[in-house]
């Protein structure tokens, strides 16, 4: 598959009308093709099957040096696969990828994928740290979204609860940050964290949610009751 038949492919499922649609609601300035998530859904999973790692990890690349929006969200999603026996290429891209996120979908997309990097391997999160103070806003956001999985662990065991805490640690120092999208994360990791662990949960935001803003708070709050 060279890059050129991957953006054939992308070319040829454009829904005329909705790339102008696609732009304004995700705010995109780059080139947007007007290509559905379902179709990318399918594309990537007849990739994975048909392309080897190095083959993926190679278009992956491709794709996300386009700077095409569909591209780069279809890039993440060819590396978005649990069990890689040898991941250290897939690892290093994804996280070339981080200082360059300047949306949500592409960024959460991306974060998806690094999340499935990081429950295989859970040492670094100590690079995720290094996230966390990060001059751009994208890059630290990115650190909550892609840890996700934490927050979302039914019966973690010690070394999850560890993680877990540490990546709350984070949480909790991102509180002052007044970003609307740094404000989100934190509800929405809270949010995911009280279906699993409604104490913790609460014992954050006894220690925090004054300080949230209130679109935040009430977000982590969503699944908690009175």
């Amino acid at each position: 598959m060279t890059l050129d038949e991957a953006l054939a492919a992308l070319r040829a499922a454009i829904e005329p009308g909705r790339a102008e649609q696609m732009a304004a609601y995700h705010k995109q300035s780059r080139v947007v093709l007007g290509v559905g998530n379902e179709v990318l859904n399918d594309l990537s999973k007849a990739w994975r099957q048909d392309l080897d790692l190095e083959a993926r990890v190679a278009l992956a690349s491709a794709l996300w040096d386009t700077d095409i929006f569909e591209a780069r969200i279809l890039a993440a999603k060819l590396l978005t696969q649990a069990r890689i026996k040898e991941d250290a290429a897939v690892w290093e891209l994804l996280q070339s990828w981080v200082p360059g996120f300047d949306s949500w979908a592409i960024a959460d997309h991306a974060c998806s994928a690094i999340s499935k990097r990081l429950q295989a391997e859970p040492a670094r999160l100590d690079l995720v740290e290094s996230w966390t103070v990060a001059d751009a806003m994208w890059t630290r956001r990115a650190a909550l979204v892609a840890t996700l999985p934490w927050a979302k662990l039914a019966n973690p065991k010690a070394a999850d609860l560890a993680a877990r805490e540490r990546i709350l640690g984070w949480a909790e120092d991102y509180v002052t940050d007044r970003d609307w999208f740094i404000q989100k994360a934190i509800g929405w990791w809270v949010r995911d964290l009280s279906k699993h662990d409604a104490t913790r949960a609460r014992a954050f935001l006894d220690a925090n949610g004054a300080r949230l803003k209130a679109f935040a708070r009430k977000e982590a709050m969503k699944y908690l009751r009175d």
